[in-house]
């Protein structure tokens, strides 16, 4: 339990953070996982269309740390070769 005022808010903001970053890091595996039905799918078109915004989501948790950099870019990474692959 925080015994010192700073150490009470500190907790609060914590609590409101750890809220914004699981929203975040959800948004973030259901736009992998869109993009991944779309290339079971075959469907290349909609998937080609979707890249950017995937592409730009990503890059925005990666750059508030949620997930780091180089995950986010392998991610794009093999996206992009199974997209083109099709």
């Amino acid at each position: 339990m925080a015994n010192t005022k700073s150490a009470i808010k500190t907790n609060r903001r914590t609590k409101k953070q750890t809220l914004v970053n699981k929203s975040r890091k959800s948004k973030f595996k259901s736009a992998i996982k869109k993009i991944n039905l779309m290339i079971e799918k075959k469907d290349k078109k909609k998937a080609l269309e979707f890249l950017p915004k995937l592409n730009s989501q990503l890059m925005r948790v990666a750059k508030t740390g949620i997930v780091k950099k180089k995950n986010a870019s392998r991610n794009i990474s093999r996206i992009t070769k199974k997209i083109n692959s099709l």
